[in-house]
């Protein structure tokens, strides 16, 4: 077609095969989300965030309400566990620390898979999106309880 267009069944104009380049490869986002992440450790290595005086965000929800949400605490649980304190960062954020290994085995596959050319991407049904927002709100409620 002229116009480099072909239609879909459907109606919709589709984009016809143009090269993809390097940003578009599957492995781009994974290691993108990677080098932040080292950068983000590398800065936040050297700067405590149990002290004031940082840039480094305040919790909006916490913010606001003045509660804790089911996140508060990750910075300085991150922090901990970058120097080896576990039980420092168990006492910052229990929930994230006992679900972090679940969130670095689904990034390590999202990397894995984008490095053998695939798109990968987790997807949780209904019952298990309930489950962890239930597990969310319990949370939230029992760490403003004390």
């Amino acid at each position: 077609m002229a116009d480099g267009l072909r239609h879909a069944a459907a109606g919709s104009p589709v984009r016809a095969g143009r090269p993809g380049g390097p940003l578009r490869h599957p492995a781009a986002a994974p290691l993108a989300t990677l080098a932040a992440a080292a950068a983000a450790s590398w800065y936040l290595y050297g700067t405590d965030p149990h002290q004031g005086g940082h840039w480094l965000p305040r919790c909006p929800f916490n913010w606001v309400t003045g509660l804790l949400c089911p996140a508060c605490g990750g910075t300085r649980l991150a922090y901990d566990l970058l120097h080896g304190d576990v039980v420092r960062a168990f006492h910052e954020n229990a929930l994230m620390l006992v679900v972090s290994p679940a969130a670095v085995w689904m990034c390590a596959r999202w990397l894995y898979e984008g490095l053998r050319g695939r798109r990968w991407r987790p997807v949780l049904g209904p019952r298990a999106q309930y489950a962890l927002m239930g597990v969310a709100v319990v949370w939230t409620v029992v760490r403003n309880l004390r």
